[in-house]
């Protein structure tokens, strides 16, 4: 009998709804004996996540309405059972939402921005000329890596992801190695894991009071990483598909389309700084990103003419994001374990499945880590898996066959084996070295950040750097 295409999201959806069911009937006699609400010590919350992420990687062509049920379920649950911080039923819901939904906008409109990006940079020609620059062996898929991995340390780690995502459809003639796919999003997302401009994660740790000298020590790790990962990557894809060894002898930059992409970027990046540095009490109370990158789009209209249609091929993938970062954000993380060089080692493994963002600012709450580990863990981290990361999933709304767990982690196995090794050789070259944030005025940090100061609105996701 043949499967309707609608059947695997429906059978999807029924499953998770009767677990939902179930979990609620068992929790709720726990619950009124007082008992908090798990299963076999583990909250419900918790369960219920991994039930989302297992759907993720089972059902990777139906992945949106896998996530928008996981958000649905959990939401569902917090609010017939638990509860939120922020009060019971849907008042706390209705709370909870208006604490998170800078966060959310940014990462949607940040998303949606910077697909109009990579079309742009695309169009602009710029992908079909670089082969006259660069190696025609594998050292040219290496040296592409390289340079995404140096745009990221001074940009948006998602910009410089489509970045190296549009320049590798035209180089490889749109046959991309999923192996390659996941060393783009390791490059980007090394990056800027020591650079507190590079990645959210350590301009949060920057704004807490962090030097910015101390993050910047990750950037052992971060090399070795993209040294690791890269030379396997680029023999993947050279095996796969060689780079093209001919520009075009005719072809000229469109330095309009180049124009609009410089202008997005340094807007993009400038409120960043700006905001977070200068008022990062205001940076939880308006998505200041995302509309600057839109206000940059709206601007160039006369430039160029934007392609809107990626809007409606990029929608889906980013509702995704936004789903699975709500629904982390409703998980009732309250500790970790204590301070080492052991929870950090672990928290990359955790940050490929959950919201780095709130696992930074739960460190910094903890205090006593070594920040430069720190940030190579939970920056670096959320590569190992297609959706651990939104450089992740913008890309793979750009190349669809990356959206398999399986596949990424068959092909993108150097990922993981790069996280491992750079790591220890960070600890082995600089040993585990915590300390105490400066509350003060840190000559390196920004005034604004004499005292602790809440999550910037910026970008996240399930380890999403």
């Amino acid at each position: 009998m043949k499967t309707s295409r609608r059947a695997i999201p429906i059978r999807a959806t029924g499953g998770t709804v009767l677990v939902v069911a179930i979990l609620l009937l068992s929790t709720s006699v726990a619950h009124a004996a007082g008992a908090a609400p798990a299963l076999l010590g583990i909250p419900i919350e918790f369960i219920l996540f991994a039930l989302t992420l297992l759907g993720v990687a089972l059902f990777h062509n139906q992945t949106f309405y896998v996530a928008l049920t996981g958000v649905a379920a959990v939401a569902i649950y917090k609010i017939a059972v638990t509860g939120f911080k922020t009060g019971a039923g849907v008042t706390g819901f209705v709370g909870h939402l208006g604490h998170e939904w800078v966060t959310l906008v940014n990462l949607f409109c940040l998303l949606m921005g910077f697909a109009i990006l990579a079309r742009h940079f695309e169009k602009s020609h710029v992908p079909v000329i670089l082969p006259k620059y660069l190696p025609d062996d594998w050292k040219g898929p290496f040296v592409l890596l390289v340079m995404v991995w140096t745009i990221s340390s001074f940009l948006d780690n998602i910009a410089a992801a489509l970045i190296g995502g549009a320049m590798a459809h035209q180089l490889f003639k749109a046959k991309v190695h999923i192996g390659y796919l996941a060393g783009i999003v390791a490059a980007s997302n090394a990056g800027g894991a020591f650079s507190v401009v590079g990645d959210t994660t350590t301009t949060l740790m920057w704004i807490a009071g962090v030097r910015p000298g101390q993050v910047f020590e990750a950037v052992i790790a971060s090399a070795v990483a993209l040294v690791i990962s890269g030379y396997f990557a680029a023999k993947q894809q050279h095996a796969y598909s060689p780079i093209l060894k001919n520009s075009h002898a005719h072809t000229s930059v469109d330095w309009g389309r180049i124009f609009i992409v410089g202008l997005i970027l340094v807007l993009a990046m400038v409120t960043n700084i700006v905001v977070n540095s200068k008022y990062p009490a205001q940076a939880d109370l308006f998505p200041f990103l995302g509309v600057a990158v839109w206000v940059a789009i709206l601007l160039t209209i006369p430039v160029r003419r934007h392609d809107w249609e990626v809007l409606g091929e990029s929608l889906k993938g980013s509702l995704f994001l936004v789903f699975l970062v709500t629904t982390a954000s409703m998980m009732p993380v309250e500790s970790l374990p204590a301070a080492s060089w052991q929870t950090a080692f672990g928290l990359g493994f955790v940050s490929a499945v959950f919201d780095n963002i709130p696992l930074t600012a739960l460190a910094l709450k903890q205090d006593g880590y070594d920040w430069g580990f720190l940030a190579f863990a939970v920056g670096y981290g959320g590569s190992m898996i297609w959706f651990g990361s939104s450089a992740g999933v913008a890309l793979s709304n750009m190349y669809p066959e990356a959206k398999s767990v399986g596949q990424w982690l068959r092909h993108g196995w150097h990922v993981a084996l790069a996280y491992v090794i750079g790591f220890f050789c960070l600890l082995a070259l600089l040993g585990w070295h915590p300390e105490p944030l400066n509350k003060g005025a840190a000559p390196a940090a920004p005034a604004a950040a004499v005292a602790p100061a809440p999550a910037p609105a910026a970008v996240g996701a399930p380890g999403y750097q």
